[in-house]
């Protein structure tokens, strides 16, 4: 899946397009609270699916019942078509 680099008014849009992430430090970052530590692994399994998928890997960490994602495409260094397509995936899992 090819990627492309996101243009400023691109960027500016994704309020509207993604509401629940914020463009934070020039990646797009959410954090999901479950009510327990399974339900919030669960949640990483099937992202870790959609994200091998797609070839396409975030950024992310866990504690309990807390889980954080950043997205970025690293080799195009910035945001890209291919993170917001994965956030959209991601939106999907929960």
């Amino acid at each position: 899946m090819a990627a492309t680099l996101l243009l400023a008014s691109e960027i500016e849009q994704l309020a509207g397009l993604l509401p629940d992430w914020e463009f934070l430090d020039g990646k797009l970052k959410r954090q999901w609270r479950f009510n327990d530590f399974p339900q919030a692994f669960a949640f990483m399994v099937r992202v870790a699916f959609i994200a091998e998928t797609m070839g396409h890997h975030p950024n992310w960490s866990n504690s309990w019942n807390l889980v954080t994602i950043e997205l970025i495409t690293h080799e195009l260094g910035g945001l890209t078509t291919l993170d917001i397509k994965l956030a959209q995936q991601i939106n999907c899992c929960v």
